[in-house]
Order: structure tokens, then C-alpha cells, then sequence
């Protein structure tokens, strides 16, 4: 979740992100990090700089490991560079440097994958990273790009040249053999795999439906309706099962899917009129919360199926429990960037 170089709500958050697995959070911050257990809600961890701030922070599992780029009105390194900080040591283990703004890094135990507006670069996770391959992307400005955790499976998926399109390269094969999916007709601005990298949810810039893929053959399993009207799509997440996925946009909802046992997401009363338009026949959620005040924010499935945990760009945090009926409930909120170190 990318808060801009200044947060509109007046903290001093301006990125955040889960980790591979979701356990935790990495917030980039315009004096530093912090880094959050999502469930139970704690701060695990920070660092504070007074030269500068950063624009993205990204996780190693829950690893020392973390890669920092600077950002925000004042950022701490140039905006061109990549820093591996260890955290046990407090210092900087190696930095690589670009000709064009580091707009993500992703991480697994042997890749770093660096991503800019049309290009993609992947090396290894070494004290001296070596260059693997390089791919060109479309113009992808918020930084799109996936790199699945599974040590079983080196997966790398980010928008190609062709609007729509994504493009599934096996890192893990020498010819880098890919697999070419037209996901949508609008550019693709969210995706998600699920821990495996056999499955992968796409929405695009109309917002309205997320597609869910299987990544071996490209075939597409599902087809879920957010709405009816154009929305900005923040966020998409599997739980660990992959059978549940949950999705956050700038309308102020959070929507949960079933994906096994589609029968338990809603449909129209109208999905069997032949004559009327396609939605009246899509699967819709089968439970929605609103996130109060509408802000920017990420989601993701708790240690339980039942429940969501919502971290906003203003500085709060929720925790969702729901049912198979629909039924939802608020069971936490808190602002989470007021939390002292160690503190519930």
C-alpha cells in the first residue's frame, strides 16, 4: 500500500506491506520502518533515521533481511537504489543501483527481484548479487510484479507489453519458460498468488472483477464480481488453503470469496434471464465489511479462515470475523502506528 510521498491522514506512514505469508506487516515510514506481527497485533520491531525516510520496505519471511528504498519528502537514500539492511546487525549488508527510480523489491531465499516502470531485473540472494534476467514490462507505475515464497516453485509474474496480460516466467527452469495470460482488456493495477504459486488473482483498472488463474496452464477457474461500478482495487489475498480470497478498494469494503465451494457466494435472482447483461450472473461476495471513513487499505486472512485483518493508511487496524452466512462482526480495531514496541 503505497500512502504517496506525503499521507493524506498526517502521520508519517508512507508504504505498507505483509510479508510472504502475512504474519507481518513492514511499514515504511518518512523517518524509518517498523515492522508489525499481524495477529496477535505487536510491534516487533523499528528503526528511526534522522537523515531521511523511506518509500518502500519489503520482508524476508521473518527473516533480519529486510530491502529499503528511499521515498517521502526527504528520502533517506536516492530514490535509484536498493538497500539490503540487516536488522540484527543494525547495518547495511550490500546495495545495488540503477539508472531509473526502484519503484519494489521482491524477496525469496535466493532471488531479488527489483522492479521499475518497464523493467524487471532479478538476481541472486547473494553477499555479491549476480544478474539472472531481465524483463521488459508495459509501463507499470505502482510497481506490479509477484515472486512466489515457495522454495518448490520459482514463479515470477508481472503485467507484459500487451494491455491486460500477464506474463508467468518459471525462474526455476533455464529457458525461463512463461506462460502468457490475457487477464483482462483493462491494464492490470492488482495481483496476488497464493503461497503454493499455483493460483493467481488479477482485477484491472475498471475494478470490477477479479479473475483467478491456475498457474501452470493459464486456464481460468473463476470469475468474481467485486460491483457493478468502477472501483481502484488496493488489495487481493488468498488464506493459506486458498479456498477463501478477500479484496479491498477504494469504496470502503472489504469483500470475502469463497473459492472451493463457489455455491456460497451470492448470485442475482436474475443470473438464469439469458437476455439481461453478464453481472446479473457473476459470483458476488458472500460478506462484505466496511472499513470506517473509507481510507487506502490492505488485507489479509488471520491465523483462522474467520476472521480479516485490515491495516489503513490512517492509522488503523481492524480485525473481521465472519460467517458462511455473511454474518460479520468488528472484533479489534486499533491505531496501530500508536502501539509501543512489545505492546498489544
Amino acid at each position: 500500500m503505497n500512502c504517496g510521498v506525503k499521507n493524506a491522514y498526517g502521520n508519517n506512514l508512507l508504504f505498507a506491506g505483509f510479508n510472504q505469508d502475512q504474519e507481518c506487516l513492514a511499514c515504511a515510514t518518512s523517518d524509518g520502518f517498523r515492522i508489525f506481527s499481524c495477529e496477535p497485533l505487536k510491534e516487533k520491531g523499528k528503526q528511526i533515521f534522522d537523515s531521511g525516510g523511506l518509500g518502500h520496505v519489503e520482508m524476508l519471511f521473518r527473516s533480519n533481511y529486510l530491502a529499503l528504498v528511499g521515498g517521502g519528502e526527504r528520502p533517506l537514500y536516492p530514490l535509484n537504489r536498493v538497500m539490503m539492511w540487516d536488522d540484527v546487525q543494525k547495518k547495511i549488508s550490500m546495495t545495488l543501483d540503477f539508472k531509473y527510480p526502484v519503484l519494489g523489491v521482491r524477496l525469496r531465499r535466493d532471488r531479488i527481484v527489483v522492479i521499475m516502470e518497464k523493467l524487471i531485473k532479478v538476481y541472486t540472494f547473494t553477499l555479491k548479487p549476480e544478474l539472472v534476467s531481465v524483463f521488459e514490462t508495459m509501463k507499470n507505475p505502482l510497481g506490479l510484479c509477484l515472486l512466489c515464497p515457495n522454495s518448490d516453485n520459482a514463479l515470477l509474474a508481472f503485467p507484459w507489453i500487451k494491455t491486460g496480460h500477464v506474463q508467468l516466467v518459471d525462474l526455476g527452469r533455464k529457458d525461463n519458460h512463461f506462460i502468457d495470460i490475457a487477464a483482462h482488456e483493462s491494464t492490470i493495477t492488482c495481483m496476488a498468488f497464493n503461497l503454493q504459486g499455483t493460483r493467481l488473482a488479477t482485477s484491472s483498472a475498471k475494478g470490477t472483477l477479479i479473475r483467478v488463474f491456475d498457474t501452470k496452464s493459464g486456464q481460468m477457474l473463476a470469475e468474481l464480481r467485486r460491483g457493478v461500478n468502477q472501483a481502484t482495487i488496493y488489495c487481493i489475498n488468498f488464506n493459506h488453503a486458498s479456498s477463501y480470497l478477500c479484496v479491498s478498494s477504494d469504496h470502503g469494503t472489504i469483500h470475502i470469496f469463497a473459492l472451493n465451494d463457489q455455491k456460497l457466494n451470492r448470485q442475482s435472482t436474475l443470473a438464469n434471464t439469458g437476455f439481461l447483461p453478464s453481472y446479473f450472473s457473476s459470483s458476488w461476495s458472500f460478506c462484505k465489511f466496511t472499513v470506517p471513513n473509507g481510507p487506502k487499505c490492505i488485507c489479509a486472512f488471520g491465523m483462522k479462515d474467520d476472521c480479516v485483518l485490515v491495516f489503513c493508511a490512517d492509522g488503523w487496524y481492524y480485525k473481521f470475523s465472519y460467517n458462511m452466512k455473511g454474518e460479520c462482526t468488528t472484533e479489534q480495531s486499533a491505531q496501530f502506528l500508536e502501539l509501543p514496541e512489545e505492546d498489544i
